[in-house]
This record gives structure tokens, C-alpha cells and sequence, in this order.
């Protein structure tokens, strides 16, 4: 009777420990599911991080460029303004000239051909027609027939509303205002408050100014200061030629102004000796 009932209680114990061998598969499994969870989790985390570490340094590429190219920028512009120092708008004003701010127009068949000068022979002077806009208006307008290709027309110079001058077309290129005498003939573009075509007095100071230093520059006298209706007898500058006598006084001006421009320069050019 103790035998027997030692049998069952081994029987007992066995049953307890022993699982089904789909049990053991089952748990198999998942094991390998959880493994390969874990690999995917691993792998989208190395992936954020290689993403992240991808996009900063291309942050970091990009900035770095930035950063040189406003640094050759910055010296550029010194350069330039070191250079315009020495021979330009400051150098010009004090032999005569009004301030001269030089936006010159982009290269192109429409407005600036980049055709040379030949030789500078004649100043004319020019309005818009355009009642109201001012120098920057008239200079974009010529920068962007590169793109609208609706007409060839510019000018060297615009003289603005309130006195200001804008260099468009350096002076040993042509520019398109004068017809056939573009080829030996530096143009002033005025601008003008209303229809009649007359300047303002900020707009004919800097125009008389400007036409004599040019007069000065080039070895020109006022005579040679001609009107756009002196080559194709087109009305233009409108009230200079609708005034004869308001022309005359202008070129009187030029004169006068040619004149203290010389000694202006000759007493510079003493000083800096």
C-alpha cells in the first residue's frame, strides 16, 4: 500500500513539469517575434538618428556657406567702396558733379549692348515722358526689357524728381536714346513732375551739374550739349523744345557751371600735388 501510493505522487510531480509540445512551440515563437520587434525598433531609431544626423549637417554646410558668401560679400563691398573712394562718386563730386549712384543695368541686347563708344562727341538731354515716376522707376523699366523685349531704349544717366542721378550704362559703352548719334553721345534721362515736360528745380540743377562735369570730363563745351529734337527733331525734351529760350538759359547754366568745374578741378588737382 506504500508503494502504491508513492507511484501516484511521482505520477502527480511528472504531470506538473511536463508541458504540450505546442505549448513549446508557442512560446518559441514569440520569442523570436519580440527579438525581431526589438531588431525594428533598433533599426527605425539608428535610421531617425542617421536622418537627423543628415540634415544637421547639411544645416551646418549651408550655413557655413551663407556665412562665407556675406563674408565676400562684405569685403566686396568695401572694395568697392574703398575703390569709389578713390575714383568715383566721392572723387566725382568733388570735381563738380551731383551724387552719382551707379545701378548699372544688367547686360542685354534691349538695353545695355555693351556695344563700345566711340568716341564722346555730344550730351543730350532727354525726358521721360513718364509725368511723376521717379529715377529707380525709369532704370528698372530699362533693367527689365531684358525680359519684356518690348522695345531697344536706355539711357546713361536718370536724373529723379528730387535731384537724385542714376548711372545706368557706363559712360564707354552706347546706350539707346539718340538714334544715330547713339555712337557718340551720352544720354540724360530727366524726369519730370507733370505733362508739360519742365523740370523741376532739383531735377535742372543736377541736370546742369551733371551735363557740365561731363562737359569737363570729355574736353566738351555747352554747344555741345544738344537736345534729343536736335537729332530727329522728335519733341523731346518736350518743354526745351517747346521753350527755345528756356533751352538757351540752360545751356547758359552749362557754361557757367563748366566753368567753376575747372577751377574746382584745377584747384583740386593743386592740393592733392
Amino acid at each position: 500500500m506504500k508503494e502504491s501510493k508513492r507511484t501516484h505522487t511521482n505520477k502527480k510531480s511528472s504531470n506538473k513539469t511536463a508541458r504540450p509540445a505546442h505549448m513549446r512551440r508557442s512560446s518559441a515563437v514569440s520569442g523570436s517575434s519580440r527579438s525581431t520587434a526589438r531588431r525594428k525598433r533598433v533599426l527605425r531609431r539608428n535610421l531617425g538618428i542617421g536622418i537627423t544626423c543628415g540634415i544637421l549637417l547639411c544645416l551646418l554646410v549651408f550655413m557655413g556657406k551663407t556665412v562665407l558668401q556675406r563674408a565676400n560679400e562684405r569685403d566686396e563691398r568695401e572694395l568697392q567702396e574703398l575703390v569709389q573712394e578713390e575714383n568715383g562718386p566721392l572723387l566725382w563730386q568733388k570735381q563738380g558733379a551731383p551724387y552719382i549712384d551707379v545701378q548699372l543695368l544688367t547686360p542685354n541686347e534691349y538695353s545695355r549692348p555693351q556695344i563700345p563708344m566711340e568716341s564722346v562727341q555730344y550730351i543730350a538731354i532727354h525726358y521721360t515722358a513718364n509725368p511723376g515716376a521717379g529715377a529707380m522707376a525709369n532704370r528698372n523699366y530699362f533693367e527689365n526689357l531684358s525680359t519684356t523685349r518690348e522695345t531697344k531704349v536706355s539711357s546713361h544717366f536718370v536724373v529723379g524728381l528730387e535731384g537724385e542721378v542714376v548711372q545706368c550704362i557706363p559712360t564707354a559703352e552706347i546706350s539707346y536714346a539718340t538714334n544715330e548719334r547713339n555712337v557718340d553721345t551720352i544720354s540724360i534721362e530727366n524726369c519730370h513732375p507733370d505733362e508739360t515736360g519742365a523740370f523741376n528745380d532739383a531735377t535742372y540743377d543736377s541736370t546742369v551739374k551733371l551735363a557740365a562735369w561731363l562737359c569737363t570730363r570729355f574736353g566738351l563745351t555747352q554747344d555741345q550739349v544738344i537736345r534729343h529734337y536736335d537729332v530727329t527733331g522728335k519733341s523731346c525734351p518736350k518743354y526745351y523744345v517747346e521753350h527755345p529760350e528756356a533751352w538757351e538759359q540752360m545751356k547758359e547754366d552749362i557754361r557757367i557751371q563748366i566753368q567753376e568745374d575747372y577751377a574746382l578741378q584745377e584747384k583740386l588737382q593743386n592740393s592733392s600735388g
